[in-house]
């Protein structure tokens, strides 16, 4: 079956193999390059590439490249070379294309190892170098394995408005992480050609309810809910932009009130705020209807 390659990794070719003579920065340790937009992506976004010691490793962050330009931060660590279709692995094309679920090791979080006779081990050393390097406002956010040879890390720091680490941050847990890594390869213990992709996670991350509604309440959400029609009894879902303004701990029910966005302000009044009865209106939900919930995106 054929495979949509990823768009992007021409582009991250043809600059790791043939610097750009446009380049803003040039050093001995980094070089930075602007990127066109490609499907969506911001055209002022840019690449940095820091290279170790060994001509076989390097390291490249990718910073306000996808559609999410904001919040977006990544660190990729290959011992591959820029040209061996190698790095092109079947999982990463997949997750251009499905919806993220709770729990797939991708923006859904969780823990995804896939078989993979190395995959406890390695998780246990990202554990292991936050624990020793890190405070505990770092957490794994998701981990995810590949029969192929690659590792996809996405860190959350909690103490980040959006679960954002810094891209210094980023960069650090990447060199101490495959540095680690590397070691234990050598002893044997697991794959010495590992590939390593840190990140943090999108924008779109699905929220974990109710953990995680407390902790953006402050900020608008894009929720997926199952609601009831009360002379049917069918259940039909809805989608809607809110604020959630309480949790109830015992009932596991959460109450909702509008976001004050343009998805839902009435288009015909340009620049108003949302109607007294926009303001007063709420929606009270069991836990169990939620279905999906995310942080919203304000694309305008």
């Amino acid at each position: 079956m054929m495979r949509r390659r990823n768009p992007l990794r021409p582009l991250l070719q043809q600059l790791l193999l043939q610097p750009t003579p446009s380049s803003p920065i040039t050093s001995s340790s980094s070089r930075v390059w602007a990127i066109p937009s490609i499907q969506g992506g911001n055209p002022n976004a840019q690449i940095s590439e820091t290279c170790t010691s060994s001509s076989s490793n390097f390291f490249l962050h990718t910073h306000h490249l996808l559609i999410i330009p904001k919040y977006s931060y990544s660190s990729i660590t290959t011992t591959t070379t820029a040209d061996d279709d190698g790095w092109e692995d079947e999982d990463d094309e997949l997750q251009l294309e499905v919806e993220s679920q709770i729990g797939d090791g991708g923006d859904g979080g969780g823990v995804v190892l896939r078989e993979v006779e190395w995959g406890e081990r390695a998780l246990a050393v990202a554990q292991e170098v936050l624990q020793l390097h890190f405070s505990e406002d770092f957490r794994v956010f998701a981990f995810k394995t590949s029969p192929r040879g690659y590792i996809y890390v996405r860190l959350d720091k909690l103490s980040n408005k959006y679960g954002c680490p810094s891209m210094e941050e980023i960069e650090n847990f990447s060199c101490l992480y495959k540095k680690r890594l590397d070691e234990i390869g050598e002893g044997g213990e697991i794959p010495d050609d590992l590939a390593l992709e840190v990140s943090s996670p999108g924008a779109e991350r699905i929220l974990k309810v109710p953990d995680d509604l407390d902790r953006f309440k402050d900020m608008p959400m894009q929720v997926r809910y199952m609601e009831v029609d009360t002379e049917s009894k069918n259940c039909q879902q809805q989608e809607g932009v809110f604020m959630l303004e309480s949790l109830e701990t015992e009932s596991e029910h959460c109450v909702w009130k509008l976001a004050d966005v343009k998805e839902n302000r009435d288009e015909s009044a340009k620049g108003r705020p949302l109607s007294r009865k926009q303001k007063d209106w709420r929606i009270r939900l069991p836990y169990e209807r939620l279905k999906r919930v995310t942080l919203y995106l304000d694309l305008s």
